[in-house]
């Protein structure tokens, strides 16, 4: 397990926040991954607007004409009442329809896909957010103590001084070592407000006491099992595959354009003749006209259209074949260069521990040599610093080897709501509107208002702490 301990960190109570609180946090209230969630719902409402083209329409429509003016003799001023309605059927489209629903299907797989790339992307920045005020909670808390030591020390070579056995040298060397623990603490406090507030940003909620993080899964003992488990599981690459698919059916869609249509149409209309005088009455028009036919359109030349779509199509399909390989790469890539930053920080977590181990004993032997008269007050300050430097490796490289493991997984792509078996929040189905959609036949249909489903981290009448207010003016 690796842990930021250190024998520093007391346990956290059972009130704290641990890991899995926040990454559910994050799961529901994240603003990136909320709105990459609408922009899915988008693209599912793409097939539903594809399938609409597939369907039969209905019209209906209703017209009243008054005459103005009418023959100078008769003086007949007609009046007309129509009504009608129209249905029109698709029978062939040519395959432009079965290819177009193919395409925006193939669409919604790839958006699926990105959607579990983002969420464990912001996965990642919480877990790194989380392990950040950790570290630098840790550090902070190394300074202190540190100070605390300096102080000491300075305080302890005064009274020394007065005594006569240490000089104004030496008070010097400890007031200055002093002043720079005080400047390194003065850095950490202002490295962890950061950290704090970077972990507000991404979770969405402050940071108030962490637990300790639970120890990783099992990783990979070699880089070519952690790459054969990326290429099987990472949704970069199964969302640029989709994004092929689609592109496939794009270029197949356009070629359709070439091909002749069937629609076949049905009509009722109803006219009346309102006007009752004049010399024509005997001559009213009223009744219904009824009408079907079947229309047959045969393209024979346009311009060249269809074979300009059809090429362009073919562009962008062979683009979608290259980022589909460049996917690839990188994600290999990526995975090897986080298997190898994973390995370097465990070594270095090794390294770290027996340089501190060392340091400790060093300078517990430099104290002892400084009170028998063999070392200066300099060899005890800077006893004192590499212990503390050691300190510091150790607590970075266990926030290192932690962040560097979850990115593993995460470009192995076992990173996602169900792979970490989260509980305690809603998890989010993104095919339960995709089949709402592919299904609502209804024009008139709509969602409600979108409002803000991330909430801001700063409510609209809430100041920061610290924030300079500005006076009114008068």
């Amino acid at each position: 397990m690796i842990a930021l301990t250190v024998g520093l960190i007391a346990p956290a109570g059972a009130g704290a926040t641990t890991l899995t609180d926040a990454l559910v946090a994050t799961y529901g209230d994240n603003p990136t991954l909320t709105g990459e969630r609408a922009q899915l719902r988008a693209t599912d409402e793409q097939s539903a607007i594809v399938r609409a083209q597939g369907r039969p329409t209905v019209g209906a429509s209703a017209s009243y004409t008054q005459g103005l003016s009418g023959l100078r003799q008769q003086q007949t001023f007609n009046r007309f009442l129509s009504a009608g309605a129209q249905l029109s059927v698709p029978v062939f489209q040519g395959g432009r329809i079965r290819n177009a629903t193919h395409a925006a299907d193939a669409r919604v797989d790839s958006g699926r896909e990105s959607l579990r790339a983002t969420e464990g992307n912001v996965f990642v920045q919480a877990v790194t957010a989380y392990m950040d005020v950790l570290r630098d909670r840790a550090i902070v808390q190394l300074n202190v103590n540190n100070v605390k030591v300096l102080q000491t020390n300075l305080d302890a070579t005064n009274d020394q001084f007065q005594a006569g056995s240490l000089t104004r040298t030496d008070v010097a060397q400890s007031r200055a070592r002093l002043e720079d623990g005080n400047a390194q603490l003065t850095t950490a406090r202002s490295n962890l407000v950061n950290s704090e507030e970077n972990y507000r940003r991404v979770v969405g909620s402050s940071a108030g006491v962490l637990d300790q993080p639970p120890p990783l899964p099992v990783l990979p003992d070699n880089p070519d099992r952690a790459e054969d488990t990326a290429i099987a599981n990472n949704p970069d690459i199964a969302a640029a595959a989709a994004a092929v698919k689609a592109a496939h059916f794009d270029t197949q869609t356009a070629r359709s354009s070439r091909l002749p249509t069937i629609s076949a149409t049905a009509s009722d209309s109803y006219v009346r003749d309102t006007d009752a005088g004049g010399a024509l009455a005997g001559e009213r028009l009223i009744g219904n006209a009824a009408q079907a036919g079947v229309t047959l359109t045969v393209p024979l030349y346009q311009g060249g259209l269809p074979g300009a779509q059809v090429r362009q199509d073919q562009a962008f399909e062979s683009a979608a074949i290259e980022n589909q390989t460049a996917t690839e790469r990188q994600v290999v890539a990526t995975v090897r260069a986080a298997f190898s930053s994973y390995q370097a920080s465990v070594e270095v977590i090794r390294s770290s521990e027996e340089a501190l181990k060392a340091n400790t004993l060093a300078l517990e032997g430099v104290r002892a040599e400084q009170g028998a008269g063999l070392r200066q007050v300099l060899d005890t300050l800077n006893a004192e610093q590499e212990k503390l430097g050691s300190e510091v490796s150790l607590v970075s490289a266990q926030h290192d080897a932690y962040v560097a493991g979850f990115a593993l997984l995460n470009a192995m792509g076992l990173v996602d709501y169900k792979h970490l078996g989260l509980t305690g929040g809603a998890l989010y189905d993104p095919t339960m509107n995709y089949r709402h959609a592919i299904h609502d036949i209804n024009d008139w249909s709509e969602n409600p208002q979108p409002v803000a489903i991330a909430k801001p981290v700063y409510g609209p009448n809430i100041i920061p702490e610290n924030t300079p207010v500005t006076p009114a003016a008068n």
